[in-house]
């Protein structure tokens, strides 16, 4: 009794054991790959591509060139004949524009040293399946011009659209600040103090007509204007240091320059205990307003006199000013009509409200 029990128990683990060791065969089974060399879809396909060239694999590039110029000739689908007893791969017009791209395919693959390598690997290694297509999509995919190129490209496109619309806000910035009397008068005492807008009475053909005179002095007042007033934040005067380009070209030196910089912040602030000057206290204002350089340049300096007055880089007095500053912001929202309106239809209607209108 005990022998058949054991026995039975002996059939069970083993039984077992095959249970286990199935899903490795399976899986096996499942990527298993056929061992040939020339697999569809890579290359030539399932045809060799030095057999479509008639060539050997020793053979020179000299040697395929003139195997796929002669084979292009003959099988090119605009100028293909049949010929009598042909029993190549081109016998009709279909044929023969398959066979002239197989040949252009051959060709491709072995003109080039790199994949003429990858092409003989998986000739002589078969079982590599998976690598062989890595290496064939991985170069079929690779961009044909060089990366650094496009990035160069792109950075001077980029570089001469920020110049250009600079500008062009510079230009619209004048142009605006010409229309204002405070400025055009200015402008017009300046320029008659240089003489700059005699008219001269030029007789003959010389002569300038009205208009002519009147965009001469216009363009005269625009010119005053620019040299006289300095314009900050978006719409000054654009600096080709600030475009992209040179950015990115002076970023070594920036980087370096604030390293220098923030060493010296550290050794005479924080280990010496020297006092703020003008300029720190300013940086620390900025800094707390969270506002960029070009923001707090186009402020007025009467309201950097108020800050440095109140002594905004000091943390404590900042909060205040801050404080301030939002309860006077609640003060005009509050006697603005336009507010008022509309905290009286978000009390009352509100944006999650449905209403219905009957046509």
């Amino acid at each position: 009794m005990a022998a058949p029990l054991a026995s039975r128990r002996g059939a069970g683990a083993a039984g077992r054991r095959w249970v286990g060791l199935l899903p490795p065969v399976l899986l096996a089974l499942l990527l298993a790959r056929p061992a040939g060399a020339l697999v569809e879809g890579l290359y030539c396909g399932a045809r060799d591509c030095y057999e479509v060239l008639g060539v050997s694999r020793a053979a020179g590039k000299a040697e395929i060139a003139r195997a796929y110029r002669q084979l292009a000739r003959r099988y090119h689908p605009d100028r293909y004949r049949p010929e009598p007893g042909d029993e190549g791969p081109g016998r009709t017009p279909q044929s023969a524009e398959e066979a002239f791209l197989l040949v252009a395919t051959a060709y491709e693959t072995l003109k080039d040293e790199e994949t003429r390598k990858d092409y003989d690997y998986m000739l002589d290694h078969p079982e590599e399946y998976y690598s062989h297509y890595y290496h064939y999509y991985s170069r079929r995919l690779a961009p044909k011009v060089d990366v650094r190129v496009v990035i160069l490209v792109s950075v001077c496109a980029i570089s001469v659209f920020q110049f250009f619309s600079w500008w062009n806000s510079y230009d619209k910035a004048i142009s605006y600040l010409a229309t204002v009397p405070k400025y055009r008068i200015q402008a017009m005492e300046i320029a008659k103090q240089q003489g700059l807008l005699r008219k001269a009475k030029e007789k003959g053909r010389n002569k300038k007509s009205k208009e002519e005179i009147r965009d001469e002095e216009e363009n005269i007042i625009k010119n005053i204007i620019k040299s006289k007033i300095d314009i900050k934040g978006g719409y000054q005067k654009p600096q080709i240091r600030d475009l992209l380009l040179f950015q990115i070209l002076l970023a070594p030196f920036h980087l370096c320059s604030y390293i220098v910089w923030y060493c010296r912040w550290i050794y005479n602030f924080n280990i010496k205990g020297k006092e703020y000057g003008e300029e720190e206290r300013l940086y620390i204002i900025r800094k707390s307003m969270k506002m960029s350089k070009s923001q707090f340049d186009s402020l007025e300096d009467h309201q950097k006199e108020t800050f440095l007055k109140r002594e905004l880089w000091i943390k404590e007095n900042y909060e205040v000013y801050k404080q301030e500053q939002e309860e006077e912001l609640k003060k005009k929202l509050a006697n603005d009509p336009r507010w008022k309106r509309y905290r009286r239809w978000m009390k009352n209607e509100g944006p999650g409200r449905l209403t219905f209108v009957d046509d």
